[in-house]
Order: structure tokens, then C-alpha cells, then sequence
């Protein structure tokens, strides 16, 4: 097991970065036009019917009789009666924040294996955990191709779940590399090594030792590609 903080190679290729954050940057600004449109309709509408009438609103023309308010102004006679609330502009704010967290995902994901303890980054907060100790297991299973399978016969993992003791929130280590079909050996072997380091051979971490094992056959498959 290695004494040297390992940076994993997860998270986007070049490519998939530079469509995600234009696809983010697009959802965000799409939403930071709804927010902003009704705040500033009111005053467009205004600009483009002229300056027809003698008064800008009901407001300035309140204490004259309806029969001599401006004809723009007699339908809308009534105070209690409103244009559209600019609260309706916060409908778009959930847009914004999509936006802004898939950009900062996709810049801000990474990974570090550091002996047996494991850093992952996410878009928001970056989490620790303890692999020699955590309660591993399979982040799910990938079905791409009939010649991309596990050597043993079995699909290939696409990420593994690591979960301190006494937690319920577990932390997540993608198998896939930058572009890649999955991590490099190097960094499959040190992954299955951390998991292993110092487990007793009782039963117990059985689970464990399966997703070491299949971290192995794919690091020794990968290698001989």
C-alpha cells in the first residue's frame, strides 16, 4: 500500500468538462432571465406602447373621474387590480442553481487515496473516509458491451461505496477514469490494497474482500489490454 497521496483519475475528460459547463452555463442563464424578465417587463411594456397617454398608471390619475382617465387606463380602473407579480421571476431560480451545481461538479470532482483513508470532492463539500475499516460495497453494476464483463463472468462495477462505522451516508468512488473505460491498474491495485489493509480473515468483511478481488481481475485485465 502506497505512503504517497494518490490522485485518482476520476471524474470528466476535457471534452465532457467543456459540454458541461456549457450546458450549465446555458440552464443558468435561461433561469437568470426568468428571474429577471418580470422585474423589467412592467417598464419594457411601457417603453414600447409610446407615450400615448397622459399618465403612466392608475396611481397618477386616481382622484380623476373614470369617464376622464385615458383609455389605456379604463380597463384597469380598479387600484386593487395588479400586473403580474415579480415573484413569479422566482420559478426560475431553481434553474440557476441547476446550472451552477452541474458546472461545479464537473470542475470540482476529484478524488485522493492517501494509505488507506480516501478523499472525494463533490460539487458542494469534499468527504474522508477510512477504507481499511469502512464497510464497503458495489456502486452499481455496468452492462456496456457483450466483451466488457468481468474476467470471472459477472458485470463490471462502476463505482464502489465506502461507509464508516456508525454512519449511513456512504462516499462514493467512481471505477471510471477521465474518458477511460476504467482506472488505471495502478490505481485499481491501490484501491483493493486499501481496502484489504489490516481486515481480519473471519467472515466478517467477506463483502469487502469480493469487490477487492474483482478491483484485482480488472486492474490485471486492463493491463494486459
Amino acid at each position: 500500500m502506497t505512503n504517497r497521496e494518490l490522485r485518482l483519475s476520476v471524474g470528466a475528460s476535457p471534452g465532457q468538462r467543456v459540454v458541461a459547463v456549457v450546458a450549465g452555463v446555458l440552464v443558468a442563464a435561461i433561469g437568470a432571465a426568468f428571474v429577471v424578465l418580470p422585474l423589467v417587463a412592467d417598464g419594457l411594456l411601457r417603453r414600447l406602447t409610446g407615450p400615448g397617454d397622459a399618465f403612466a398608471s392608475y396611481e397618477e390619475a386616481r382622484d380623476l373621474p373614470p369617464g376622464l382617465l385615458p383609455p389605456g387606463l379604463r380597463d384597469s380602473a380598479d387600484p386593487n387590480q395588479s400586473g403580474p407579480s415579480p415573484f413569479v421571476g422566482l420559478c426560475g431560480l431553481p434553474f440557476v442553481l441547476l446550472g451552477l451545481y452541474l458546472v461545479m461538479r464537473v470542475l470540482r470532482t476529484a478524488a485522493w487515496l492517501d494509505g488507506s483513508r480516501a478523499r472525494v470532492r463533490g460539487a458542494l463539500r469534499t468527504r474522508t473516509v477510512d477504507l481499511a475499516t469502512a464497510r464497503i460495497g458495489a456502486g452499481g453494476m455496468s452492462y456496456r458491451e457483450a466483451d466488457d464483463v468481468d474476467p470471472a463472468g459477472g458485470p463490471q462495477m462502476r463505482a464502489i461505496v465506502a461507509t464508516d462505522p456508525g454512519s449511513t451516508r456512504g462516499v462514493t468512488i467512481p471505477l471510471r477514469g477521465m474518458g477511460l473505460p476504467s482506472l488505471p491498474p495502478s490505481e485499481l491495485r491501490a484501491l483493493a490494497e486499501a481496502m484489504t489493509a489490516g481486515r481480519r480473515v473471519d467472515g466478517r468483511d467477506d463483502d469487502t474482500r469480493v469487490v477487492a478481488d474483482h478491483l484485482r481481475r480488472l486492474a490485471e485485465r486492463r493491463s494486459t489490454d
